[in-house]
């Protein structure tokens, strides 16, 4: 089976511009919109116009759906079978409708669909098809931090949803969801609200609501897998004589010892500081030792400065003596 040619279904060249693409999918998706389409087909032919706007409109996945259709028909074939039980794995994205910073009509405007549903509704009340029609499904990102995920956390969440009034006509209502995070979600996991996407016609279910996490940036802590990296500032005389510093973490303050003689860039490991996973285990922290050096200094400070630098004999640069 040969793969979609979403170049023919956007009505575009292969060599079409990123403009172009935004310009013909915009047409189409006015045309088509359930909303607005006196085409039977309409949301058939409105998602797989949605389908192949989210594939050209990437740079990324433009370049391997080019390189896959260069590909012969039968290893096509073998390409695709997998990606059909993925889809049935995982809920589809790239046919439904996407929200960009919680704005769903990001890349067609309300007021263009609006306009458009005002010239046919009359058209659409006459129409005689009264088959149920599914809610289409919807898809924001929201960002959360990582205690959030930490601890499992409720948050609230504000979400801007097209409605429909009792006239018929459409707006954008908001809504607010109280989501659970799961413990250890990473970013870019999906969580699904069902029944809680775009509202059904002629006694059809509701779509669904698809959330994607976003993990926001911390002041202290970075994200590798479930284990959590640190810097950890210490003072000149902390690293040369070795010290006991407070290190924050997610689950409290814990003390560690520093031993004498630690240089800039050595890793410390907390075990099972980090972040919880899926699989049940738990990440580590490492810091990550940084020697900073004080911007002022008293007069004594000073004194006592160069009085270590006139009696010391380290040298930091004595490798350099190697190289001739």
């Amino acid at each position: 089976m040969k793969i979609k040619d979403y170049y023919q279904i956007l009505g575009i060249e292969r060599s079409a511009t990123s403009i172009d693409i935004k310009l013909a999918y915009r047409k189409l998706a006015r045309k088509y919109h359930p909303d607005i389409t006196k085409d039977a087909k309409g949301e058939e032919k409105f998602k797989e116009i949605a389908e192949a706007y989210a594939t050209l409109k990437d740079p990324y996945r433009r370049m391997e759906y080019d390189n896959l259709d260069k590909m012969p028909e039968e290893e096509q074939e073998q390409q695709e079978a997998p990606n059909r039980q993925e889809a049935n794995a995982v809920p589809p994205t790239s046919q439904q409708h996407v929200y960009k910073n919680q704005s769903f009509f990001s890349d067609v405007g309300f007021s263009d669909i609006f306009s458009g549903f005002v010239r046919n509704r009359k058209g659409n009340k006459q129409r005689a098809d009264k088959e149920p029609v599914h809610g289409l499904d919807y898809e924001i990102t929201a960002s959360v931090t990582i205690e959030q995920i930490f601890h499992g956390e409720e948050v609230d969440i504000n979400v801007n949803i097209p409605e429909i009034d009792k006239d018929g006509t459409p707006y954008q209502g908001t809504r607010t969801f109280r989501v659970k995070i799961p413990k250890g979600a990473i970013a870019g996991q999906r969580l699904r609200l069902n029944g809680k996407g775009g509202a059904g016609r002629n006694g059809g279910k509701p779509g669904n609501l698809y959330i994607v996490l976003d993990i926001t940036r911390h002041p202290l802590y970075r994200i590798s897998g479930s284990d959590l990296y640190m810097d950890l500032p210490l003072a000149p005389w902390e690293a040369v004589l070795g010290s006991e510093v407070k290190i924050p973490t997610l689950a409290g303050t814990v003390e560690l010892n520093i031993k004498s003689g630690t240089t800039a860039g050595q890793k410390l490991r907390l075990p099972k500081r980090g972040l919880p996973s899926s699989s049940g285990s738990t990440g580590d922290l490492f810091a990550i030792i940084r020697v900073v050096a004080p911007k002022k200094i008293s007069t004594r400070e000073q004194q006592l400065y160069q009085q270590l630098a006139t009696v010391s004999e380290f040298n930091p640069r004595q490798h350099f003596n190697l190289i001739r």
